[in-house]
């Protein structure tokens, strides 16, 4: 693509975000023309080309044979308000060990087009969403979010959080809400119009097409930016300019995706919070989970007064990560942390599962890399301070796995514990280790 047309484009883009950042109260009323053939062309260079395809049937590869004309009919429809976004294909992934949640695989026409709406409101929304919030946005990530909650609880005086589980977000999200907050920013009726036909595109689940009148596409490209915004509208700012002037004390909100909490210093601000969130999420046509919304006392005093009450001290779960109240070395207050019973049950099945599989389909040789990169991920992932524990469980957990399904392939002889050690010197596993440093050295 020649170099000056995707400059072209680039520069706009920055145009737009340096705009939004000066007003945060303009609207934009001539985006849609952006969707052009040069910007989706890289937009279709952009996405993944070994993810599974829709139900159009249509991979990376196929679509490129003939990117020049498949790309200029795709505009020639955008422009002329024809083009139709395909449904997705439902598929259901684990959840834990007895749900799953839904997915859906787009069409990669639908890819193209979503990452190219999802580049130019990032660029409008990314001037107008705030510090609290990290999912999928770009430079921030899930373990900054892990840390920002160490460093308020280590830092602020943090005594109560309030943990709160959204029914069925994805599922549940009111166009009509949605579209309203679009509104405030976007002015171009073409691109509204494109959006929300992406919202009603709905779903193919086990052959039947199902509408939507209310959701994001849950697994599209686009369903990310479109929750940060309707997230913004009715938590973030909300938070920010109503929840800080009506408490006591010190308070504070970390959001990733749909996932928050909330880390309070008094216990009276903790309940008023907790009834505003299901009064305020009400209000949208959200509902809080009953049972997994409460609020609860953590922090530097919590062991005490939990051995004073003769109870257990309370622990949270934000991410995958079971957090609880302990000690350093040096006898101060600190945040533990280890990988969330449920997820150990659910990554540990997840192995098992694959290993029985493709023990007798290749050689060992030929799975062994990818049983690394296995091991490499889930480090990467849960390899934060505190968890150095949990990743030596499952890195034995895994190594347990993989003798005893080597041991189970036809009547090949058997591996004992001393040739599997050798064989382990010989072709070495990544080990255990910690990728996520939420300390500084005067911590320590």
């Amino acid at each position: 693509m020649p170099d000056t047309e995707m400059g072209k484009t680039r520069r706009i883009l920055t145009l737009i975000s340096g705009h939004a950042c000066r007003d945060r109260q303009f609207q934009f009323t001539s985006l849609a023309h952006l969707l052009d053939a040069e910007f989706l062309r890289e937009c279709y260079h952009s996405l993944n080309r070994n993810k599974a395809v829709g139900i159009d049937k249509v991979s990376w590869e196929d679509y490129g044979q003939n990117l020049d004309g498949n790309l200029t009919r795709l505009v020639t429809r955008l422009k002329r308000k024809t083009y139709t976004p395909l449904p997705a294909r439902r598929v259901y992934i684990p959840k834990s060990a007895t749900q799953k949640r839904p997915l859906g695989i787009s069409a990669l026409e639908n890819k193209i087009v979503e990452r190219g709406l999802t580049t130019i409101l990032g660029s409008i929304y990314e001037e107008d969403f705030l510090d609290c919030s990290y999912g999928f946005r770009p430079g921030r990530n899930c373990h900054q979010a892990l840390k920002q909650v160490h460093d308020l609880i280590h830092g602020q005086p943090v005594n109560h959080l309030v943990e709160a589980d959204i029914k069925g977000f994805f599922d549940n999200v009111s166009h009509e809400r949605l579209l309203s907050f679009l509104r405030g920013r976007i002015g171009d009726s073409s691109l509204l119009f494109l959006i929300e036909k992406f919202l009603t595109a709905g779903y193919v689940d086990e052959g039947l097409l199902v509408r939507s009148d209310s959701g994001t596409p849950q697994g599209s490209i686009l369903s990310p930016m479109l929750a940060n915004i309707f997230l913004h509208h009715v938590l973030d700012t909300w938070f920010e300019t109503t929840v800080k002037r009506h408490v006591r004390g010190f308070c504070a909100l970390v959001r990733y995706a749909d996932d928050f909490i909330c880390v309070v210093r008094y216990v009276d601000d903790a309940r008023r919070i907790e009834r505003a969130l299901h009064n305020r999420f009400g209000k949208y046509g959200l509902e809080l989970h009953p049972t997994k919304t409460r609020n609860f006392s953590f922090g530097r005093f919590e062991r005490h007064n939990a051995a004073t009450q003769t109870r257990r001290a309370n622990t949270f779960d934000f991410l995958g990560i079971t957090h609880y109240c302990a000690v350093s070395r040096k006898g101060n207050f600190k945040v533990g942390r280890k990988t969330s019973r449920k997820k150990f049950a659910v990554k540990c099945k997840a192995m098992n599962a694959w290993l029985k599989a493709v023990r007798n389909q290749v050689a060992t040789k030929c799975w062994w890399k990818t049983l690394a990169a296995k091991l490499r991920g889930h480090f990467q992932y849960y390899g934060v301070s505190e968890n150095y524990a949990s990743l030596v469980r499952y890195y034995h957990a895994t190594l347990r796995m993989v003798k005893k399904w080597l041991n189970r392939r036809s009547q090949k002889r058997k591996m004992n514990w001393e040739r599997f050690a050798d064989y382990l010197r010989h072709y070495p596993l990544p080990k255990p280790r910690i990728v996520h440093s939420f300390y500084t050295s005067h911590e320590w």
